[in-house]
């Protein structure tokens, strides 16, 4: 591993993780392989946890002071620690403290990890579910300082995420519809309005009422009020 990779720099990020933006490709092969690099990666975690455990089993007796000092100890929690770096959503965990990710590395592993959610949902719940994950970077990607590119990568996601049933967190997304609304967004909504899917229409009007009511909670008895046809009620 080069030193690039052992920092905390885009280049590290991509010599290590650089393969799954495949997990996003339309062709199946590419996913498959993806796929596969990530099972293995997540296997490797798995077991450099194991050891981490073995280990602490092994030098409880010397006390916790010494314990985290003796040089097996350390060198299986330095493993562990590298082996997350390489696997998904582990890497993720090491998000800035504060949620402040315009300058973070892993920015665009984030937006990976949520566009592979959105996009291939199965795949994303079999190999690597983690909903507190995907509820935390929602939150945290919930800004209006975004550069156009991460912008437009986060409509995107509010598009994908109001066409399909919903799934766990999706109603996170309607933080993300706020911080960047304008016209784009709002025009993709309309559409997703008129669809011929229920679920686009009544999830994407929902975001559509929400967004002309900044000061309103996006709460499960808001989000009831609106499904019964009681949004009158709410102002």
């Amino acid at each position: 591993m080069t030193e690039g990779a052992e920092a905390g720099d885009s280049r590290g990020w991509d010599e290590r993780l650089g393969w799954a933006f495949g997990l996003t490709s339309e062709d199946p092969a590419v996913r498959d392989a993806a796929l596969a690099r990530l099972v293995a990666a997540r296997r490797h975690v798995a077991e450099a946890l194991c050891r981490v455990n073995e280990m602490w089993w092994l030098t409880r007796p010397l006390g916790a002071e010494e314990q985290y000092r003796e040089t097996a100890f350390a060198e299986a929690r330095r493993r562990h620690r590298r082996a997350q770096s390489a696997s998904l959503p582990e890497a993720l965990w090491d998000c800035p403290p504060g949620g402040d990710l315009a300058a973070w590395p892993g920015l665009p592993y984030a937006l990976l990890f949520l566009e592979w959610e959105a996009r291939y949902p199965a795949e994303w719940t079999r190999c690597a579910k983690a909903w507190g994950t995907k509820q935390g970077l929602v939150r945290d990607l919930a800004r209006a300082d975004h550069d156009e590119s991460v912008r437009a990568k986060l409509v995107d996601l509010v598009e994908i995420v109001v066409l399909r049933p919903y799934r766990c967190k999706d109603r996170e997304y309607v933080r993300v519809a706020r911080a960047v609304d304008g016209a784009g967004l709002r025009g993709r909504l309309a559409r997703a309005a008129d669809a011929d899917s229920p679920w686009a229409r009544c999830q994407a009007g929902y975001v559509l009422w929400l967004l002309d009511r900044p000061d309103l909670p996006n709460t499960p008895r808001v989000w009831r009020a609106w499904v019964a046809g009681g949004s009158a009620t709410l102002g």
